[in-house]
C-alpha cells in the first residue's frame, strides 16, 4: 500500500468514527458540496451536501453505527466492507447487517459519490470499484 492509500484509509476511518459519534457536520467536511448518495434497494439517490447531511440524522433509529471491516483503494474509489448496527427508536429492536460502501473521491479527495451495496451484491460492488471479482 502506498502513502496516498494509507492517508485515504486513515481519513475514511476518521469519517466513520465521527459518524458513529453523531458528529455529522464533521463527516460532511469530507464531502463535496455536490455529493450524490446512492442508496441500496433502488431507492432514489440523495443529491447535495445539505440533503445528505439531513439524511444522516437518526429518525427511525436511536442508535446507528458502522464498523469498517476492510478497505480497498483503487484510484479514486474506496470500497469498504462494513458492518452496520442500528437500534430502533421506541421499539429497541436491534439490527445488524454487512454490506459494501463505495466511495468515489474527487478533487482534494472529497467524496463526490457514496454508494451502498447489500452483501449479496458483492460482485456488483467490486465491478463498480474497478476491482476484479475473484
Amino acid at each position: 500500500m502506498d502513502e496516498r492509500e494509507d492517508q485515504i484509509i486513515a481519513r475514511m476511518r476518521r469519517m466513520y468514527e465521527a459518524f458513529n459519534r453523531g458528529e455529522f457536520d464533521r463527516v460532511m467536511e469530507m464531502a463535496h458540496p455536490d455529493i450524490e448518495l446512492v442508496r441500496a434497494g433502488g431507492l432514489a439517490p440523495i443529491k447535495g451536501a445539505a440533503a445528505v447531511r439531513a439524511w444522516m440524522e437518526p429518525d427511525a433509529f436511536e442508535k446507528q453505527e458502522t464498523e469498517p471491516l476492510d478497505f480497498t483503494v483503487n484510484g479514486d474509489k474506496v470500497l469498504v466492507h462494513a458492518r452496520t448496527r442500528n437500534r430502533g427508536a421506541g421499539s429497541g429492536i436491534e439490527l445488524e447487517n454487512e454490506g459494501f460502501q463505495l466511495w468515489t473521491l474527487g478533487a482534494d479527495d472529497l467524496v463526490v459519490r457514496h454508494e451502498f451495496f447489500t452483501a449479496d451484491r458483492k460482485a456488483e460492488a467490486l465491478r463498480a470499484a474497478g476491482i476484479a471479482d475473484g
